[in-house]
């Protein structure tokens, strides 16, 4: 039997035990969806089963390296899992924005010390994260931005606001983009991470004409971030911010559809192809606002 043939032997036989039946059927609604982090509530206790089996041997982030959580798998591999979860209908166990877009930019820019702290966590879903990227008054040039971060020393001290922020409110950490250098334009820019719980952040969430929405301002006021949460050089967070948007164009151009990276169809219908359909929009509202953000994200880039 070939090496390939037998991971999906063994995979097919893992799922089979390993998967609980609920977990196999269509979602009844937006609630069923599994974000992880601090506040999570189950409202299914077989979606947490599903989550710490699935991540227990690294599968909800497959092709990150075991070292950080991962599964290590091959992109074959990783392949043949995604087909095997949709033969038998398995939900996906973890919708993260720290898997689909700040992981990657990590394991690219981030320290050894900085991946062994950050990455397990999102691997297990504890700690479910937002982005801090555009601004109210950048508009469609979010290198414009004016969140600052000035140097205290042994922190930075950020001040400044966001808008559009998915899910800023459910969130417990945030990777944002803020002006370290204000001489400077693109090569002015840093990356920061930070707990949405220090003193000085807060959430406040967008009421759109059509009710609810997944969108929040975010408002930052003499935030202490220690130094130690600068992802890559000081000042370079642009390139870290732009290779994060591909990251994520990567991520949903290739889902396990195999049209692989750089499908040259449209993100909404590679979603559409890979969660369904409902009434013409991407059946799942998590991957649907994910769509959303990363079309305004790139326009702004």
């Amino acid at each position: 039997m070939e090496p390939i043939e037998k991971f999906r032997q063994e995979t097919r036989e893992w799922l089979e035990a390993n998967c609980p039946p609920s977990m196999r059927t269509p979602m009844s609604s937006e609630d069923d969806t599994v974000w992880g982090g601090r506040k999570a509530v189950y409202k299914n206790p077989e979606a947490k089963l599903w989550l710490d089996r699935m991540a227990s041997r690294g599968w909800t982030a497959p092709t990150w390296p075991k070292a950080y959580g991962g599964g290590g798998l091959t992109k074959e591999e990783n392949a043949v899992l995604s087909q095997e979860m949709r033969r038998i209908k398995a939900r996906s166990p973890l919708s993260s924005f720290g898997i689909w877009m700040l992981g990657p930019a990590l394991l690219e820019f981030a320290s050894e010390e900085q991946k062994k702290e950050f990455l397990p966590p999102i691997v297990r879903g504890e700690i479910r994260w937002c982005q801090g990227y555009s601004e109210p008054g950048a508009g469609s040039d979010l290198a414009g931005l004016q969140t600052k971060a000035e140097d205290k020393g042994d922190h930075y001290l950020v001040n400044g606001q966001k808008i559009w922020t998915s899910y800023a409110d459910k969130a417990d950490w945030i990777f944002c983009l803020v002006r370290t250098d204000p001489s400077k334009k693109h090569d002015g820019i840093s990356f920061l991470l930070f707990d949405m719980a220090s003193p000085g952040v807060e959430a406040r969430p967008i009421t759109m004409i059509s009710g609810a929405s997944p969108f929040c301002e975010t408002f930052f006021t003499d935030v202490k971030v220690p130094k130690k949460n600068l992802v890559g050089e000081l000042n370079k967070g642009w390139t870290i911010a732009k290779r994060l948007l591909q990251h994520e164009r990567d991520m949903i151009s290739g889902m396990g559809l195999g049209s692989g990276v750089g499908s040259s169809a449209s993100l909404e219908s590679l979603a559409k192809d890979y969660a369904g359909e409902q009434n013409g929009r991407i059946a799942s509202g998590a991957l649907r606002d994910h769509v959303v953000q990363q079309k305004m994200d790139g326009k702004a880039l």
